[in-house]
């Protein structure tokens, strides 16, 4: 008998550690948005970045990236060039998800009995790490500012080559699902 509830305790904590892998691997990206209202994005159709950012990525991240983003824009017919309409500006930091754990104390009682109780939550598993990607769209003859889009997603930076690629090819195509925005 002890064998079977010790199984069936063991089987319990296997899937909720799988249930936790298949969240977890399926964490979205999120990007807002916000843009200069009176601005003609039509009139822009060639780019390039500028030239002393701090992208807050490693050197073979920032050419993922890059490259990701010139894909993403040749799609949408602008094109990097030495006399740009716009500069992109690009920043990134990486944060630890914190972790939610809670303490919860109940008292109830119905008739003549009462009861109580206590619940405690336990994290399990260590924190996620996220990394926030900012790119700005500047106009430095006219608006500046007028294109910006703020994406959080998990992000390991130990991961294979190919999937961080596979990954930054996924937050920039996010990014730019909603360039030009609709006004």
């Amino acid at each position: 008998m002890i064998n079977f509830i010790l199984k069936l305790f063991v089987m319990k904590k296997f899937q909720i550690l799988i249930l936790g892998l298949i969240i977890s691997a399926c964490s979205p990206i999120r990007v807002n948005y916000d843009f200069e209202k009176t601005t003609d994005f039509s009139v822009y159709k060639t780019y390039n970045y500028y030239i002393d950012m701090q992208t807050g990525l490693n050197e073979l991240d920032n050419k993922r990236l890059f490259h990701a983003i010139e894909n993403q824009l040749n799609l949408k017919g602008i094109s990097l060039s030495d006399n740009p309409d716009f500069l992109i500006n690009v920043k990134s930091s990486e944060y630890q998800e914190t972790q939610n754990s809670s303490v919860g104390v109940g008292v109830g009682g119905g008739g003549r009995n009462v009861g109580g109780g206590v619940s405690i939550g336990i994290p399990i598993g260590q924190s996620n790490i996220n990394r926030q990607i900012i790119i700005d769209f500047v106009d430095e003859n006219k608006n500046g500012l007028f294109w910006q889009a703020i994406s959080e997603s998990s992000f390991n930076p130990n991961s294979s080559p190919d999937v961080k690629e596979q990954k930054l090819n996924e937050i920039v195509a996010k990014i730019f699902s909603e360039y030009p925005p609709n006004q």
